[in-house]
């Protein structure tokens, strides 16, 4: 068992409290690693204010890199000492959506209705004798976590992992939404709601894939600078305007965009996201985690028409196969990570990072 610290979330709407906790060690197909870095990512603060339902007390955390530890009887594919990224969508390579090319979300997640334990039932970590959750099978805001085999990747042993531990979410995640999900074709026209670091990284995607008007759209035009470096065209703010905001696109483009992300995770911007795309061939893609417990009503002749709404998790990337692949692709230097890191702070500032976050910053 190791000693270590941990952010647990005691309960919701409550500071994350660094504790001392224990850490198991690995179980059968387990790997235990100590995580060298984390991000912040707003699906950890959808779980403290209840968007996003977990059983609690839970240690939070999900996009993070580090180095293995040990691991448990069976593992082949990764040792001790290896660079790794922990994977919150895993792959087992056995049920429909491994075996699918169409698919990525492995049936092996804990997303939807999440347990908050391992694969067994149980938990690996303990904090003044209470059992913790563990949160989607990563929970990596802590010194030392465990996670199963098909939930980590080995990566570049040069790789940076103050950096690369972006491509665990938040990159990889908008980035793929363009490039994967949607498919996004040089000449087309693109419409990003919402410029946090995973609409950024769709931007980034649209960019990449060649589109020629790439539309980013935010109530905070103070991410509008970084928008631009990172390949937006135009920007606009909701608030600079007294028709709805999907008017203001037809309007801009004539018929809508050919491409349409929802990067922010509420279902207003969801709803204007599917009307802004064109009526018969336009595609719109649900990238943020929508709020728990909230239904959408729309107009059905908004589908019946032609369009294409779906959704996207992790980018649609199979991800045991893909983030070694994203990893060398950085190396590469054939997509850059820095303009996406703000703030840098010692873990235990993790609830002014959250702060940070929460204020747009």
């Amino acid at each position: 068992v190791i000693k270590c610290k941990a952010a647990v979330t005691w309960e919701a709407n409550k500071p994350f409290s660094i504790e001392e906790v224990e850490v198991s060690p690995p179980k059968a197909h387990e790997v235990r690693i100590k995580i060298v870095a984390t991000g912040i990512c707003r699906s950890d603060d959808h779980v403290v204010t209840g968007g996003l339902v977990m059983p609690f007390p839970i240690i939070l955390g999900h996009e993070a890199a580090g180095i293995v530890e040990s691991v448990g009887q069976g593992v082949t594919s990764i040792k001790p000492g290896d660079k790794v990224i922990p994977l919150f969508v895993p792959q087992c390579g056995e049920c429909s959506s491994c075996l699918s090319t169409k698919g990525n979300l492995c049936s092996k997640n804990d997303l939807g209705a999440a347990t908050g334990f391992m694969a067994d039932g149980t938990t690996r970590f303990t904090c003044k004798g209470k059992a913790i959750h563990h949160f989607i099978g990563t929970s990596t805001f802590t010194e030392y976590t465990v996670v199963h085999e098909s939930a980590v990747a080995k990566i570049d042993s040069a790789a940076p992992l103050e950096k690369v531990c972006l491509i665990g979410c938040g990159f990889s995640t908008g980035y793929g939404a363009a490039v994967q999900t949607a498919k996004v074709e040089p000449g087309s026209t693109c419409a990003v709601f919402g410029l946090g670091g995973v609409g950024l990284s769709v931007v980034m995607g649209c960019k990449a894939a060649g589109a020629s008007r790439i539309i980013a759209i935010d109530i905070n035009s103070d991410k509008f600078a970084k928008a631009k470096e990172l390949g937006a065209t135009e920007c606009i703010n909701p608030k600079d305007f007294k028709k709805p905001i999907h008017e203001v696109l037809i309007e801009m483009t004539g018929q809508g965009v050919d491409y349409s992300f929802e990067v922010i995770g509420r279902t207003d911007t969801m709803a204007a996201a599917l009307a802004c795309c064109q009526y018969n061939y336009g595609v719109s893609v649900i990238v943020g985690v929508p709020p728990a417990t909230q239904q959408i009503t729309f107009d059905p002749m908004l589908l019946f028409t032609g369009r294409t709404w779906k959704g996207s998790v992790f980018g649609g990337w199979k991800s045991k196969d893909s983030v070694p692949q994203l990893v060398a692709d950085y190396m590469k230097k054939k997509f850059v990570l820095d303009p996406l890191i703000t703030h840098t702070l010692p873990f235990t500032k993790i609830n002014e990072g959250f702060d940070l976050l929460r204020t747009g910053k």
